[in-house]
């Protein structure tokens, strides 16, 4: 039998930096050894009870079958009101795709619109999936990079300069996973204002973290903030991290009636619906109290300003606090050329990043995974004796550098 040999499409991405660093906790734990570990996206939090409820309900009531491709009429109807009530802004159901998380809507919207050469525009730091979705559509990632100086934010002037006549999508993810970032009305308004000039380029703003917010008053999505570009833009969502729902796997776009129908044609044939047991519980997530949501919020606020006065104690560490989702991005420069006690050059974040899980059994993730270094990134999802622990071996590590 013949060697397999994998399509062009596989050999072009690499392999996901988070998926990868949690595989590895994992398989260290499996030794025996105790990990603090500060690598994984996803609540620590349960699955608040009435969602829980409302999928048991729609078990007990046969609600076991196929649906719609774009989803039941219920989670439509929860979706529109949502957004809604987010934005301001009033979509129909005609404008909704619903798949197995948001990962899923945001790789389907590329595969319905990417042709060899196209080009996508990120802003890196970026979430780090994205470079490797588009080269697996065809696509060609465009990397711009916003550093520490530009607040990790892309600017206008960066957005121009970047755009060509290839340019099929703008990415934009606010709050931002790995900076938790979170782009302004004015910040969003002078970016559409270019935007406004090139009508080739679409628009991909992720905002699955919006509604884990520190700041005053509600994140702003770029449909309120550019309503001109209403029809450009795909708003994509979904419950895992608000409401806990990692593992039960959905998530929506919603916006150009047109794009929607060929990421449904799409969804048709990879997977033919989302489960109906999710969508019943997400309808209910979407449309009942809230009350989880912002208490979940304030506990993620209480550790983050745990996390990031820790780190900001130790000395060639520094940080800025996030001002949304639950990431905090490290700027590890500091400790770029020390000495470990085994004689080991400290020569980059992936060093430090290894150095940590050696000397202090403390996983991070490097910022170059992200597109930015030196960095590293921490989700402060877990625990405050964790991250209290993680900063105290973090700290005792460092020390024994030289």
């Amino acid at each position: 039998m013949s060697e397999y040999q994998p399509a062009s499409r596989v050999t072009r991405i690499k392999a996901s930096a988070s998926v990868a660093a949690a595989a590895k906790v994992r398989e260290l734990k499996a030794e025996g050894r105790e990990i603090l570990d500060l690598t994984v996206g996803e609540p620590d939090f349960d699955t608040p009870g009435h969602v829980k409820q409302a999928a048991i309900a729609a078990i007990e009531a046969g609600e076991t079958k196929y649906t719609g491709v774009s989803g039941t009429p219920e989670l439509q109807a929860a979706i529109l009101a949502h957004v809604r009530r987010r934005t301001g802004v009033d979509y129909t159901a005609g404008s909704i795709t619903i798949a197995g998380g948001a990962k899923q809507v945001i790789f389907t919207a590329l595969m319905a619109s990417l042709d060899a050469g196209d080009e996508v525009i990120i802003p890196a730091p970026y979430w780090v999936s994205y470079p490797d979705m588009v080269l697996a559509n065809d696509g060609t990632p465009v990397i711009v990079p916003c550093g520490a100086d530009r607040g990790f934010k892309l600017t206008p002037d960066a957005l121009a300069a970047a755009i060509t006549p290839k340019t099929r999508w703008l990415i934009l993810n606010s709050p931002s996973n790995p900076t938790g970032v979170v782009y302004s009305r004015q910040e969003l308004e002078a970016l559409a204002a270019v935007l406004e000039t090139h009508p080739q380029v679409l628009v991909l703003t992720d905002e699955i973290y919006d509604e884990i917010h520190f700041g005053d008053g509600s994140v702003v999505s770029l449909v309120e903030a550019a309503p001109a570009l209403r029809d450009r833009i795909l708003l994509v969502n979904g419950v895992s991290k608000a409401y806990a729902m990692t593992g039960w796997r959905l998530g929506y776009g919603i916006g150009p009636a047109a794009l929607v129908a060929s990421i449904n044609k799409l969804q048709a044939q990879i997977s033919s619906c989302p489960s109906s047991i999710s969508q019943a519980a997400a309808a209910a997530a979407l449309s009942g109290d809230q009350t989880f949501v912002r208490d979940c919020v304030e506990v993620y606020r209480t550790r983050r300003d745990l996390a990031v006065a820790g780190f900001n104690a130790i000395p060639g560490l520094s940080c800025t606090p996030s001002e949304g989702a639950f990431y905090a991005f490290i700027d590890c420069s500091g400790l770029i050329g020390k000495n470990a006690p085994d004689g080991r050059v400290i020569k980059s974040d992936q060093d430090v990043v290894l150095y940590l899980l050696d000397a202090a059994s403390v996983a991070v993730i490097p910022g170059s995974a992200y597109g930015l270094d030196p960095y590293f990134r921490i989700s402060f999802a877990t625990s405050s004796e964790i991250l209290q622990a993680s900063v105290d071996a973090v700290r005792q590590a460092v020390e024994a550098l030289r």
